[in-house]
């Protein structure tokens, strides 16, 4: 057993785990994690959810109070939800007071039917946030050109946020506009600038998936050398452009108010291709200041047999967009693929809470009681 994530910590890369289950949380799992993997935050989305529901036994005795109250589907999935991440954040909490709240977080999505509807997210959040009733919350925002204005006002009331689904280096820069944007406004109404945070999840694999998947039909000796490469130079681009916004004048008055910066997190980190190493979007990511949010078998992975070797990602940009330069001068248009990456995106959640809803009702109609 190697002490890959011990050294992946130390060299300021916050290990989450990209999973949650009310099984996992009432065996001592997640406390064991923390305990002995160095896990210090949880993130969890729409699949996750449908997943723990649908399996095994863990909920029944919630679904089948729900049923006794006849409440609608709806209504069910976030009492469901919101219960796991409450007692998520509450194993946490120890971590959250240690880190002066950078980590010790847990992440609940938006519905992601509202992926393009600004007024009601922003609601939505809102809601969410008073619901689970914890500081070390963070509600998860998806990245499309809706969300962002959300986003913005979300932060501005004091709601520290994970951005999710970019896929994009312009769009990633739009998003730390908007957590500026946020605390300005924030700033206005005389919050403390000290207790918001965010992250901005950065995806990683898909990127890969769909590149690669046009390397492939390019066919190539040049087209097939590039294979595997453009997820890696696109995050590593994604941290230039952060330490560029982060080191500027604008966001230096806010952080003189107190504000924080607004960490990259590198999600979608388990590697789709067999051919590649299943840990390389963890130690090929290796930067200060960053999140990796992990599914299990890479955390596992990563502490078997991770390499973790220091910083890899400064001084790597000249590559990085040369790889891309290359990608693109192969008739592959960049956005073209990061806009197809995030309609998929806002789909396969949309198809993972419909999932959901379904799976949720079913559970409601069994547990519900009979007659008389």
């Amino acid at each position: 057993m190697t002490d890959a994530l011990k050294r992946l910590s130390e060299e300021g890369v916050a290990i989450w785990l990209d999973d949650l289950s009310r099984k996992r949380i009432t065996s001592g799992n997640l406390a064991e994690l923390i305990d002995q993997q160095h896990v210090v935050g949880v993130t969890t989305n729409p699949t996750i959810f449908q997943k723990a529901i649908s399996q095994g036994d863990g909920y029944d005795q919630q679904l089948t109070d729900l049923a006794a109250r006849e409440v609608t589907v709806e209504e069910a999935i976030r009492m469901i939800t919101t219960a796991d991440v409450r007692d998520a954040a509450d194993i946490l909490r120890p971590v959250f007071d240690a880190t002066g709240g950078k980590d010790g977080r847990v992440s609940i999505e938006v519905d992601p039917r509202l992926a393009h509807n600004t007024r009601a997210t922003l609601a939505e959040a809102r809601q969410l946030a008073w619901l689970v009733d914890r500081p070390n919350t963070l509600i998860k925002i998806p990245a499309t050109e809706a969300g962002l204005p959300a986003i913005a006002e979300t932060i501005g009331n004091g709601i520290s946020v994970n951005v999710t689904l970019i896929f994009s280096l312009e769009r990633y820069r739009k998003v730390m506009d908007a957590y500026l944007n946020g605390l300005e406004k924030a700033k206005e109404r005389g919050l403390d600038l000290s207790k918001i945070h965010s992250v901005a999840s950065f995806f990683v694999s898909r990127v890969d998936s769909e590149i690669d998947k046009r390397l492939k039909a390019v066919g190539t000796d040049e087209a097939k050398a590039l294979m595997g490469k453009a997820a890696v130079a696109n995050a590593r681009l994604a941290y230039q452009a952060y330490e560029e916004v982060f080191s500027s004048d604008r966001f230096k008055a806010l952080e003189k108010a107190g504000a924080n910066k607004q960490r990259p997190l590198w999600a979608s980190t388990g590697v789709k291709d067999p051919a590649y190493s299943d840990t390389m979007y963890v130690t090929e990511l290796v930067a200060p200041n960053t999140v990796n949010t992990m599914p299990e078998a890479t955390l596992e992975a990563t502490e078997d047999h991770g390499e973790i070797t220091g910083d890899t990602v400064s001084g790597t940009y000249e590559q990085a967009r040369a790889d891309l330069d290359a990608i693109e001068a192969l008739g592959i248009s960049y956005d073209d693929v990061v806009q197809v990456l995030e309609d998929e995106g806002v789909d396969k959640f949309e198809g993972s809470w419909n999932d959901l809803l379904k799976s949720t009702e079913a559970e409601l109609k069994r547990l519900a009681p009979s007659e008389g």
